[in-house]
């Protein structure tokens, strides 16, 4: 074949476990999906208006995870880690049936996600890949917090910080080259909190079924959880890990060079939001050079997916 195919599944994958902010058991079946299907969502708990698309512009809530709604309410929250698998694996087309409203948070991190879907094997689509080329840089603030996206060459790089008064975590950044790095301390780093924020959390109704099963709880100096972190740079690894999950809510991989200060899902909601409101921002590609694998999906799982 003379480019490079879209890819789905070659088999179901099923994923079971606690949602995290539900507090919900909840069951999930990711199955092969056709040429220029996309990401779906099916909530197969409900019989009528229970399709839901993983769209920038269907996102309803941005607190501590990110939520994606339909036209008659029917939502699906904490996508974020699973979109960041599949965006990582170079899955384009699938059909995700859910059977609750939260995608269950497992370890807290996509590492069950990515070890699963690439056991479960890649089937070649026949349709060219698409791409999102980024064409005029783009930003958004909040206060002392920001993201920008503007155009680089073949690649997606995301170049992430973290600011916190705590010492554990203090002030961290990470930069990645998501095409070409190995992403593992990214999709192994999990969701995290500080000890005193817990009770908050759990009074605006969240975090029901948080524990440090699945996520990493900090108290003064200390991690509370026993096998302490996964790797040094876990919690802004963790956020680079949100964000390739909430960029691709956009439809497609992209070709860009993100910059992000103390962001989180709502900025990179926002700056999906603002870019694609003008259509000299960005372009729609079909990338059909048989030499350029590498730029569109890791290295390290190419073999894989091939």
């Amino acid at each position: 074949m003379s480019y490079l195919t879209q890819k789905t599944i070659k088999n179901n994958v099923a994923f079971s476990g606690v949602a995290l902010h539900s507090g919900l058991n909840v069951n999930v079946c990711i199955k092969p999906a056709e040429d220029n299907f996309g990401i779906v969502f099916k909530r197969t708990d409900l019989k009528v208006n229970n399709i839901v698309y993983p769209n920038f512009m269907n996102v309803t809530n941005t607190s501590l995870n990110t939520t994606v709604e339909n036209d008659f309410g029917v939502k699906v929250s904490t996508i974020e880690h699973l979109m960041g698998a599949l965006f990582g694996l170079g899955i384009d087309n699938a059909l995700i049936e859910i059977d609750n409203e939260e995608v269950p948070i497992l370890d807290g991190s996509a590492k069950e996600f990515i070890e699963k879907i690439i056991k479960a094997g890649f089937k070649i689509n026949n349709s060219p890949i698409k791409i999102i080329k980024i064409n005029k840089e783009v930003s958004y603030s909040d206060g002392d917090r920001y993201i920008s996206i503007k155009p680089s060459t073949l690649s997606l790089d995301i170049n992430f910080e973290l600011k916190y008064n705590n010492k554990i975590i203090g002030n961290q950044s990470n930069k990645v080259k998501v095409y070409e790095d190995d992403l593992t301390d990214i999709y192994n780093s999990r969701t995290y909190c500080l000890f005193e924020d817990i009770e908050l959390i759990k009074k605006n109704g969240l975090a029901k079924g948080g524990s440090l099963d699945n996520a990493v709880v900090v108290k003064g100096e200390q991690v509370l959880n026993s096998e302490g972190l996964r790797n040094e740079k876990e919690f802004v690894n963790h956020k680079i890990l949100d964000c390739i999950g909430d960029l691709y809510t956009s439809g497609f991989r992209i070709v860009a060079s993100i910059k992000c200060s103390q962001g989180g899902h709502y900025l990179t909601n926002q700056l999906l939001r603002k870019v694609f409101e003008n259509k000299e921002n960005f372009s729609i590609l079909e990338i059909k050079e048989k030499n350029l694998p590498h730029t569109l999906i890791n290295r390290n799982t190419l073999k894989s997916i091939a």
